[in-house]
């Protein structure tokens, strides 16, 4: 008995040296010890993005050299705050933020180096379920909005505009309640529209208190609508952690383009414990099949004209500014290419 305690010891002893001397014994083979930690403020927790939650989850900026430590602004002044104070390395928010920023302050400015989603990531939810929905219905009705000059309110005063709809005659759009609050300000009788991400719109649909009628990424086309970004002078002094990081969300992007919902919903499962994987199954089918992730993580000049127009239609366009300015694509592309 002796004897085999004896050799079980040196075979622990001996799997514990080679782990910490060689390759390390986790799950992407990484050296804990050489992991630069990166803060990254993302805008919401929300399945919309789910490469980035499959590159957390199959070590991809691990591998990269990265120990990621996420954190949730709760909404794009917050998340911008962060980055520019210095408490973020890398914010991830619709990239309206940075223009903002920097037709205020064009000094030590945001540049936006990787775009995560293509398409709008919120949906129309009525009190009942409405077959044949049109824009026009929202005519003479109260809406649950979003913050002024943000996105997803934008956005979506974009697609009415495009339906001949006057965001402030046509209808009553309630800007007033904060980010993530409007599903439940809806469930308890506000409103006979609200503009929802997921899992809100999901919810109420689960909850029989409300019914996804439009998706505003269809309806409102291919949209720059989130990117991630850092102040120039960050990734001045760390281009090879910039890179680390894009070829991290690439890989994970890869992920995407190359399995089921099923198998995605699977896999990003422990960023939301407090959803059933039913549900995130679901809002990852939806937005899978209306084609909300890039290929890659190229911040085209044209998508961001679109979204100086849309600032513009919006209202919220002091002056243009210049694409070379706010945004390289020098990380994405090698990203792309490897």
């Amino acid at each position: 008995m002796k004897k085999r305690l004896s050799v079980l010891l040196a075979l622990t002893l001996t799997v514990s040296i080679l782990c910490t001397g060689l390759a390390g014994c986790g799950k992407s083979g990484t050296q804990e010890k050489n992991l630069t930690k990166v803060t990254l403020n993302e805008v919401a927790h929300s399945i919309f993005y789910a490469p980035q939650y499959v590159a957390i989850e199959e070590g991809y900026f691990e591998e990269e050299g990265i120990d990621l430590d996420l954190v949730t602004g709760f909404g794009a002044d917050k998340t911008m705050t962060a980055v520019l104070s210095g408490e973020a390395d890398i914010g991830f928010m619709g990239s309206e933020s940075s223009i903002y920023v920097y037709s205020q302050n064009p000094g030590d400015y945001i540049v936006n180096f990787a775009q995560l989603t293509q398409r709008a990531g919120n949906f129309l939810v009525a009190r009942e379920p409405m077959e044949n929905f049109q824009w026009s219905d929202l005519r003479g009705s109260s809406v649950l909005g979003g913050r002024k000059g943000g996105m997803p309110q934008m956005v979506f005063e974009y697609i009415l505009k495009k339906n001949n709809l006057d965001p402030e005659t046509d209808m009553d759009i309630d800007q007033s309640i904060d980010f993530g609050a409007t599903a439940a300000a809806f469930s308890g009788g506000q409103g006979d529209f609200t503009v929802e991400f997921e899992p809100g719109a999901t919810t109420l649909e689960r909850e029989g208190v409300g019914y996804v009628v439009a998706s505003l990424g269809v309806d409102s086309g291919y949209v720059p609508y989130t990117a991630y970004s850092a102040k120039q002078s960050f990734i001045e002094e760390n281009p090879e952690l910039i890179q680390g990081f894009t070829n991290a969300l690439q890989k994970g992007m890869d992920y995407v383009q190359n399995h089921t919902p099923e198998e995605i919903a699977q896999v990003i499962a422990p960023q939301f414990e407090e959803t059933d994987l039913e549900d995130i199954t679901t809002i990852v089918t939806r937005y899978y099949e209306q084609d909300t992730w890039k290929e890659n993580l190229i911040f085209e000049e044209d998508s961001f004209t679109l979204l100086q127009d849309i600032l513009d239609e919006a209202g919220e366009l002091e002056q243009r500014v210049p694409y070379e300015d706010l945004v390289t694509v020098e990380f994405a592309q090698k990203a792309a290419d490897r």
